[in-house]
Order: C-alpha cells, then sequence, then structure tokens
C-alpha cells in the first residue's frame, strides 16, 4: 500500500477525486448554479429595463418628432399669415394713399376753380373801371352841361324808384 502512495499517478488520482468531492460536499456546484442563475436574472431585468428605456425612448423620439412636425406647420401658418398682413397692408396703404392724391387732386382743382373765378372777377370789376372811366371821358368830351346835368337828374329819379 505504501507503494501507492509512492506512484504520482495515484496520488494525483486521490487528490483529484478528493477535490471534486469537497467541492460537492462543499455544494460549490449549487453555489456555482445559484450565482449564475441570480447573474442571469439580474442581466434579464437589465435587459427588459433597457427595452422599457428603448421604447420609452422611442415614444419620446416619435412625440418630439410630432411636435417639430406641428412646430414646422405652425412656423409656416405664421409665416404664411404674415405674408397675407403685409400684402393687406400693402393694398390697405396703396389705397389709402390713392385716396389722399384724388383728396389733393381735388383741392387742388377746387383751388384752381376759385383762382380762375377771382382772375375772372378781377378782370371783369377792372373792365367795368376802364369802361367806366373811357365812358367818362367820351361824355365829358362830348356832352355840353346842360346835356349832363339832365343824365344826372334822370339816373338820379330812376334810382329812386327802383330802391322802393
Amino acid at each position: 500500500m505504501l507503494n501507492l502512495f509512492a506512484d504520482p499517478t495515484f496520488v494525483v488520482a486521490t487528490a483529484f477525486f478528493g477535490f471534486f468531492a469537497l467541492i460537492i460536499y462543499l455544494k460549490v456546484p449549487g453555489m456555482i448554479g445559484k450565482s449564475l442563475d441570480s447573474r442571469a436574472e439580474k442581466i434579464k431585468t437589465e435587459i427588459e429595463q433597457a427595452e422599457t428605456i428603448c421604447k420609452e425612448a422611442q415614444d419620446l423620439l416619435s412625440q418630439y418628432q410630432k411636435k417639430q412636425r406641428e412646430a414646422v406647420k405652425e412656423a409656416e401658418s405664421i409665416v404664411k399669415n404674415a405674408e397675407d398682413e403685409a400684402a393687406r397692408m400693402i393694398e390697405e396703404g396703396k389705397n389709402q394713399l390713392d385716396g389722399a392724391l384724388q383728396r389733393r387732386e381735388q383741392v387742388a382743382e377746387q383751388r384752381i376753380k376759385q383762382a380762375e373765378t377771382a382772375a375772372l372777377d378781377e378782370i371783369r370789376d377792372e373792365t367795368a373801371h376802364i369802361a367806366v372811366m373811357a365812358t367818362e371821358t367820351i361824355l365829358r368830351s362830348h356832352l355840353s352841361t346842360k346835356q349832363s346835368t339832365a343824365l344826372i337828374n334822370d339816373a338820379i329819379d330812376q334810382l329812386d324808384k327802383q330802391l322802393h
């Protein structure tokens, strides 16, 4: 039997089987299995959490993309409204300018007509004044004092009749 302990193969085989017996006795395979199971469960939980987070991220991404599309539509609507308002304001400004120009033109025409009327009145007055002076000059040179006194008396009589 001593020879058996001297044989290295026997010692290695005995140590090998003893080691496995000790490992089984200490329930190392069960602990390794439990450790692997807990590690697998932990990894499974982390994967589920990652999938949940990924799904939430995709939902958030789709929400933000939807909000972005809505914001783009709203911005386009604002730009269109601003363009429409600017066009309306330009048209309104043109209409106001046309109205103001027409009013100024009418005022200018009225002033021209008034100036024409005033000029014609002045010309009539001046013409009448010249006619009276010419008549007076002609009458003085062609009428005698007696004829002149008779005309004045006749004019005074007619004036009295026209005033009453």
